[in-house]
């Protein structure tokens, strides 16, 4: 929901105020400077940066990890550490706010402006109920309040934010939330006092996309409520197409693209925003083409390079642009500036990402022109079940429970194939890898990999399945021995599996050169890559023994959006050079719907639909499929606000008491509008996996009233 869609409230006083021609917040030349200590060098963090927002408006600020989104708005919330020096000016509602002593800065914190962190557990206090933090929250900025008042202001609070039995929540402490809802209750109290300005720092990066997408009605309601403007920080442009009024695109400290989002979007100037564009995978392109990825890093903002700081990594740059860093100048618009010294001619020629950027070429698979019936299974689930016992009592423990993590999967994977396993945290993504990886014996079905059945191999056999098994995780650096160079963390499994040692040096230059890296990095550690190229490190780890299938546990989740493209492409890639099977764990579902072939979704356990990707994305039949897609939002403004978002109510059920007959019932939307008696075949039968058409069984889905609905 944009600005220009709220001036439709009936709300008169909130359009009055949106009238206001004095901006809430006004920032001019705000620069940041951390200083070094020894040998180390001064970082600037923020490099003269200027904008204005105005009452009632949404403004996105975007850019990769590093570029000075987060440092420039707590600087305009004061809460930069003493040492950082800032300089400029930083108005709220015409008043000065740098300076201030942290005592007036207190007063004006959380009364005109709050704001709401990115990570919601570590900004409220465990030791208190979430109900007194908010009501802290409203008693400071009113002194004359009473605690009963506080209180029912509190409760008033959390059921706006979508609390349910808000009155009796009020009492739980954060631990006992959900993530979705922890941040519910951190809007709360950024809303507590009405404030002129909330800032909204990466808000959604670490919920799933179904609570993503409540959130983000939440925050709409929020707006809608106080009449307030939003800064809203992410790196996904997604949310920003079809949130924000107007864009602000960052990169090495400094504005260098900014205007309403349709242009931006529209009528990319800056070839960095058109990098960052290309590279986000999309629900609503049809045909499958590679990413564009933006090369190289984002410069050291302790030895910036002359001229301008995306130039080393532009591929259209001209010698000109290292002689002299670009101005932020109007382009076409009235509103629309970017910072490029080719800027009118890409106006002019009206140049798109795909017409600066060079496209990768990535060859067919040779797998490809062979039926999928006709390939080879490489693994096999029947009948998973992980059952794990909720135990109680500290000496005498009993079993009071168990937990379903895994209750009766099946799937397979061909040769050359990519599946992808989805759904929310929660729903036992991460269980079944597991289960599949450890090679023991199931509490009941059967794993079979490559031929061999887990539990009934002799420990020969395993290890040979361990060399043709292999895994890369979410999070490179945990994942990478620091104290190790990156030859001894790529050569390690080679020697355990008796790898020539006359041929191990130069297995390692080739493995490094395959995922896109420099022989000369072999001698590095870990510590001294970005998170892409750890991640490549690790993918080149598990490329080293030649294996036939590779288990990517959220590869990309964790990479900036111009680093996932590159990692994207180079998986695409390897698959059809060495024609690799993948299990792909994402709750990115535009990734999954970029990479997969096959699609699983998993809720509460079980898998309730699972097809070829190109029909489950075209037309998902099952409730749960149709939620999950419709939350993701689409980085192109007029088709995102023309989109119908299914958000579904509450989080998932308690996996240890899961709803009787189907799981998904209690917050599904189809239920809601079922009669009665029909309601009666989902409370008392669970559904099983069938064919929704009564055909093929290309696609199935677990729903008594599955139906095809599409949804782009």
């Amino acid at each position: 929901m944009t600005g220009t869609t709220f001036e439709t409230e009936t709300d008169s006083s909130v359009n009055e105020r949106r009238d206001d021609t004095t901006p809430v917040l006004e920032i001019e030349d705000l620069r940041v400077t951390f200083p070094g200590s020894g040998k180390n060098p001064d970082v600037t963090a923020v490099r003269g940066v200027s904008y204005r927002v105005h009452r009632g408006e949404i403004l996105g600020i975007v850019g990769e990890s590093g570029s000075g989104k987060s440092v420039s708005s707590m600087a305009a919330m004061g809460l930069l550490p003493d040492y950082a020096e800032v300089h400029g000016s930083i108005r709220l509602h015409g008043e000065e706010l740098l300076g201030l002593d942290d005592r007036a800065m207190s007063a004006k914190r959380g009364k005109s402006i709050s704001m709401v962190f990115q990570d919601p557990l570590s900004g409220l206090t465990p030791v208190y109920t979430v109900g007194d933090q908010v009501a802290e929250a409203v008693r400071v900025h009113n002194p004359s309040l009473s605690k009963a008042e506080a209180a029912a202001r509190a409760v008033d609070l959390l059921t706006l934010v979508g609390i349910p039995n808000a009155d009796q929540r009020y009492r739980a402490f954060p631990h006992e939330f959900s993530g979705g809802m922890r941040q519910r209750v951190m809007i709360a109290i950024a809303i507590a006092n009405d404030p002129d300005l909330i800032i909204c720092d990466e808000p959604t990066t670490a919920l799933d996309v179904t609570i993503q997408a409540q959130i983000l009605e939440v925050l709409k309601t929020a707006q809608r409520e106080t009449g307030a403007a939003i800064v809203m920080i992410t790196h996904d442009l997604g949310v920003v197409a079809g949130f924000v009024d107007r864009v602000q695109v960052m990169y090495a400290g400094r504005l260098v693209e900014t205007g309403d989002v349709d242009d931006v979007y529209y009528r990319t100037r800056m070839p960095y925003t058109m990098g960052l564009l290309g590279s986000v995978p999309r629900l609503d392109e049809e045909e499958k083409t590679p990413l564009i990825p933006i090369k190289g890093n984002p410069p050291s903002l302790s030895d910036m390079p002359p001229g301008c700081p995306f130039a080393p990594r532009c591929p259209i740059a001209l010698d000109a642009c290292t002689e002299a860093e670009p101005p932020l100048a109007t382009i076409g618009a009235e509103r629309h500036a970017a910072a490029c010294i080719r800027a009118e001619e890409i106006e002019a020629n009206g140049w798109e990402a795909r017409d600066v950027y060079p496209v990768p070429e990535i060859p067919p698979s040779p797998q490809a022109s062979v039926r999928r019936e006709d390939r080879e299974v490489v693994l096999e689930v029947d009948d998973l079940i992980k059952h794990h016992p909720l135990m109680k009592g500290a000496v005498f423990k009993r079993r009071v429970g168990t937990v379903y993590a895994v209750d009766g999967l099946d799937f397979d994977i061909r040769e050359g194939e990519t599946l992808g396993l989805v759904g929310e945290s929660g729903c036992g993504k991460s269980s079944t890898l597991m289960e599949i990886l450890s090679l023991d014996k199931p509490q009941r079905g059967k794993v079979v990999v490559l031929g061999k059945e887990s539990g009934r191999a002799s420990a020969k056999e395993r290890f040979a399945i361990r060399r043709d098994v292999q895994v890369v995780f979410q999070d490179p650096m945990s994942s990478l021995d620091p104290r190790m160079h990156v030859f001894e963390i790529i050569a390690e499994p080679l020697r355990t599996h008796g790898y020539p040692k006359d041929r191990l040096r130069g297995r390692v230059h080739e493995l490094l050169d395959l995922v896109g890296l420099d022989a000369a990095h072999a001698s590095r550690y870990p510590q001294e890559f970005s998170g892409g190229q750890r991640q490549r490190i690790g993918i080149a780890r598990a490329l080293a023994l030649e294996p036939r299938l590779l288990v990517l546990d959220e590869p990309v989740s964790a990479l900036d959006v111009s680093i996932q493209a590159g990692v994207i492409n180079l998986l695409d890639e390897l698959k059809a050079r060495l024609g690799l099977a993948y299990l792909f764990v994402a709750h990115d579902l535009s990734v999954v719907r970029h990479i997969a072939d096959r699609v699983a979704v998993m809720y509460l356990g079980k898998i309730v639909e699972i097809g070829d990707v190109d029909s489950i994305y075209r037309s998902p039949t099952h409730p749960y499929t149709q939620a999950l897609l419709s939350a993701i939002p689409v980085p192109n403004p007029e088709k995102e606000r023309a989109r119908t978002h299914i958000v579904l109510q509450g989080d998932l059920p308690n996996p240890a008491a899961p709803p009787s007959g189907c799981r998904f019932r209690t917050r599904c939307q189809k239920f809601a509008v079922l009669g009665e008696s029909e309601r009666e075949l989902c409370v008392s039968q669970e559904p099983a996996l069938t064919s929704p058409t009564g055909g093929s069984a290309v696609r199935l889905s677990a729903c008594h009233y599955a139906e095809e609905r599409e949804l782009l």
